[in-house]
């Protein structure tokens, strides 16, 4: 069975939701790239800063940053090389590996929470109202869960 084109409004609708994300994705790696970070360190050393004081677990982190556990490892090899993570054998079972954040990672991701906010307000949450950004959460929760 051949899939229908999209309809004008759907294509509009999915066309301006890509080109949105791309030019604020851009707009933010660039923000961080003052800092030498990529979005992919960036999102590893936030999930470490929100999760403080406690470790993560490398698989936990792997399967939030929707990462191959081997993917997952090269990264964090780049960011324990830079001194920005640590990784520990998990003292419950000994098995996994926990990473906390280094001090040099905790002001980095201070620098880079700064920037990335900065960056979010004024190319994304500034340009919208109240109502807008309601109508956005619910849209997103709805499209963020299973559609199966």
């Amino acid at each position: 069975m051949a899939t229908e084109r999209l309809r004008p409004l759907e294509d509009e609708a999915w066309r301006g939701f890509l080109l949105t994300h791309d030019r604020i994705w851009r707009s933010i790696q660039e923000g961080l790239a003052p800092l030498n970070v990529s979005m992919a360190e960036y999102s590893v050393l936030a999930l470490l800063g929100e999760a403080a004081p406690e470790p993560m677990r490398m698989s936990e982190l792997a399967e939030r940053r929707l990462m191959s556990t081997g993917g997952f490892t090269r990264l964090a090899d780049r960011l324990e090389k830079r001194g920005l993570i640590e990784r520990r054998r998990s003292a419950a079972d000994g098995r996994g590996f926990e990473v906390t954040l280094t001090d040099e990672g905790r002001d980095l991701l201070r620098k880079a929470w700064r920037q990335q906010y900065g960056d979010i307000r004024r190319l994304f949450l500034d340009r919208l109202g109240e109502d807008d950004l309601r109508v956005l959460a619910d849209i997103w929760k709805r499209l963020a869960a299973d559609p199966e």
